[in-house]
């Protein structure tokens, strides 16, 4: 990680706002207070279906891959060498952060009282910076030496050929079911049990190494649609495609969820358009709006988040773990009796546990806010 002095100056700043806007809610999503029902909107589908919630992580991807847009230019001009050298450097980064997130705090307190180190047998290999480490590595590689069109065909190919190894490697007649589907299979098979997350009805892993293959999609139509939008897209015309682009992909992928269902967690290829569809029409959106109707109401608040979105998440994230790790009591940790003892007493019921998430999404904002005052800028 380098501090920087000054961001990306030449992003529009619609796209800035979207990204903000994807860290922003993937925060409150991942930090429901505890003591009530959190909403159902902002709650993953249990394994079929679509939330709120699903589209933040493949909308993450897609802001990433615009980012990726404005920035492969100067890539593609560097020799091969000075390339591969930069973008394996940032993938095993981002991927080693992930994977020290979940092996972090390192201790624990064992049998006798003694602290100890956590067996590297038990911690979790795969995650969202994991995923997110292999698909900038893929998509990077992928446009440094293919064209636009190639990139879309492999895309294509992608998706199909997930479908296939579905079908040919789950368990027959359980294809999609989550303890006999070809994901778990092999992350089974590669990982072992010790290795993948357990806070689901079963040991399944939502980033699994095999779901990693469709989510690469979601990367590449984000640095398609960011050249699109660098190349025509202030314009009516550009908004008008994205939304129509958009519309079509979302139909498309209603028409293929009759055939195979819409599941982030198994992140399946109708998933896959559904999300890109939106996040399409979301973005056409937000260009009407901000760059030609100069409307910027809460893009300052947004682009907070925007600017430093790897750090402020692993910041959320580490933040959130410390204070579960934290007993107040022997019934309750710090969250819990923040959430419970304070929130839920003037918010009873899934507002309060609402409210808990946005304070402390408010809490990593601040962070955010600190960081763009002394114009550090952490790229990772």
């Amino acid at each position: 990680m380098n501090a920087i002095s000054n961001p990306n100056s030449n992003r529009f700043l619609s796209l800035d706002m979207f990204r903000g806007l994807t860290i922003c809610l993937m925060i409150v999503v991942n930090t429901p207070g505890t003591g009530a029902h959190f909403y159902d909107y902002l709650t993953h589908a249990e394994w079929f279906g679509f939330t709120l919630a699903d589209l933040v992580f493949p909308s993450f991807l897609f802001a990433m891959g615009n980012a990726m847009s404005f920035s492969m230019g100067k890539m593609k001009e560097a020799p091969a060498n000075l390339f591969w050298k930069k973008v394996i450097k940032r993938s095993v980064i981002i991927f080693l952060l992930g994977f020290l997130m979940y092996w972090f705090p390192f201790f624990r307190q064992g049998v006798d009282g003694v602290l100890e180190l956590k067996p590297f047998a038990e911690t979790r290999i795969m995650g969202v910076l994991q995923r997110i480490a292999l698909c900038y590595f893929v998509t990077a590689v992928i446009f440094y030496y293919l064209s636009q069109r190639t990139a879309i065909i492999l895309s294509a190919f992608f998706l199909l050929g997930y479908w296939a190894i579905l079908y040919l490697f789950g368990q027959p007649g359980a294809e999609l079911e989550m303890a006999t589907n070809a994901v778990t299979r092999f992350d089974l098979f590669v990982l072992g049990e010790g290795h993948i997350y357990k806070r689901d009805s079963i040991p399944f892993d939502p980033e699994g190494i095999l779901s990693t293959l469709p989510s690469i999609v979601n990367v590449v139509a984000g640095f398609i649609a960011g050249t699109f939008i660098q190349r025509i897209g202030k314009t009516f015309e550009g908004i008008a495609k994205l939304l129509i682009v958009g519309f079509l992909l979302m139909a498309l992928a209603r028409w293929w969820d009759l055939v195979l269902p819409i599941s982030k967690k198994l992140w399946t290829g109708s998933f896959v358009l559904y999300t890109v569809g939106i996040d399409l029409s979301i973005m056409a959106i937000l260009i009407y709006f901000i760059e030609l109707k100069q409307k910027h109401f809460g893009v300052e608040f947004t682009t907070i988040f925007g600017k430093n979105p790897l750090f402020i998440y692993l910041f959320s994230e580490l933040f959130f773990i410390t204070l579960r790790l934290i007993p107040v009591n022997s019934e309750m940790d710090v969250f819990e009796w923040v959430s419970e003892r304070i929130f839920q007493m003037i918010f009873p019921g899934s507002f309060g546990a609402f409210v808990t998430a946005i304070v402390f999404m408010l809490v990593c904002w601040s962070l955010g806010w600190w960081l763009n005052k002394k114009r550090i800028y952490i790229k990772i």
